[in-house]
C-alpha cells in the first residue's frame, strides 16, 4: 500500500507541502516584496502595451484621412479642418499653418524656408516624444525583472543552505521549500522580462514607421507652401463604399 492509499483509508487526504503558497510562505517577507514587484512590473507592462497599441492604431487611421482628403483642400488651412481635432496629423497640419503665416515676415529667402523646415521638425519632434512615452518603462522591465528574479533565486538558495547546515543533512524535506521558491522566482523573472523585451521592439518598429509617414507628410507640406501650391501629393480615391446587402426573406421581382 502506498502512501495515498494508506491516508485514504485513514480518510485523510495527503497535503502538498511544497506548492506555490507554501513555497512563498517559507519565503517570508522578501519573497512576497520580490513578487510583488513583478506584478507591478507585469501589470504596467501590459498596460502600456494595449495603450500604446491603440494609439498607433489611431494615428494610422487618421493618416488615411491625410490621403484622402487633405491634400484635395484648397489651402492647408482647408485642408487641416478636414482633420480629426488633437491627433497627430492636425497637430503638423496646424503648425505649418502658423509657420506658414510667419513665413512671409521673414527678409531673407533661405532663413524663411530654414525658419519653416524648423518648425515643421518641432513638431515632428514633440509627436514622435509621446509616441516614445511608456517605451523606456517596457525597456527597464525588460532587463532589470531576470535579475529581480534572480535575487530571489539567490535568496532561496542561501535559505536551502542554512536549513542544511542547521540538520546536518541535506535531505529532500528540508531544502524542498527555499530551492522550489528560487526556482518559482526564477521562472517570475522571465515570464514578466519577455512580454516587456517582445512589446518594445514592436511598438518600437511601428514608431519607426510612423516616423517615416510624418516625415514625409511634412516634407510635402513643405514643398507645398514653397511652391505656391502647384507641389503636392495626388490624392488617394476613398474605398468604395460597399452595397447594402438585401434582405434575406426579399420577394423575388418579377420580369
Amino acid at each position: 500500500m502506498n502512501l495515498y492509499t494508506l491516508a485514504a483509508v485513514a480518510g485523510e487526504a495527503p497535503k502538498n507541502q511544497f506548492g506555490f503558497m507554501e513555497a512563498m510562505k517559507e519565503g517570508g517577507p522578501v519573497a512576497w516584496s520580490i513578487l510583488t514587484v513583478m506584478i507591478i512590473m507585469s501589470v504596467g507592462t501590459f498596460y502600456i502595451m494595449f495603450t500604446k497599441i491603440f494609439e498607433q492604431n489611431k494615428i494610422m487611421k487618421q493618416y488615411k484621412t491625410v490621403q484622402t482628403s487633405f491634400w484635395r483642400a484648397a489651402s492647408l488651412k482647408e485642408g487641416a479642418a478636414k482633420l480629426e481635432k488633437d491627433g497627430a496629423w492636425r497637430q503638423l497640419a496646424d503648425d505649418a499653418v502658423k509657420a506658414q503665416e510667419d513665413h512671409g515676415k521673414m527678409t531673407d529667402a533661405l532663413e524663411s524656408h530654414d525658419y519653416m523646415h524648423g518648425s515643421l521638425q518641432r513638431s515632428e519632434d514633440s509627436i514622435n516624444s509621446v509616441l516614445a512615452g511608456g517605451l523606456p518603462f517596457l525597456a527597464t522591465v525588460g532587463a532589470t525583472s531576470p535579475f529581480v528574479g534572480l535575487l530571489g533565486t539567490v535568496i532561496g538558495i542561501y535559505r536551502a543552505l542554512i536549513n542544511i547546515g542547521i540538520e546536518g543533512s541535506a535531505s529532500i524535506d528540508k531544502v524542498a521549500g527555499p530551492v522550489g521558491e528560487a526556482l518559482i522566482m526564477t521562472a517570475i523573472g522571465l515570464l514578466v522580462a519577455v512580454p516587456a523585451v517582445l512589446a518594445f521592439n514592436w511598438l518600437q518598429s511601428r514608431n519607426r514607421r510612423i516616423n517615416e509617414l510624418l516625415s514625409g507628410f511634412s516634407t510635402d507640406i513643405l514643398a507645398y507652401i514653397n511652391s505656391n501650391g502647384a507641389v503636392k501629393p495626388t490624392p488617394v480615391a476613398a474605398a468604395p463604399a460597399k452595397p447594402a446587402a438585401k434582405p434575406a426573406n426579399a420577394p423575388a421581382t418579377k420580369a
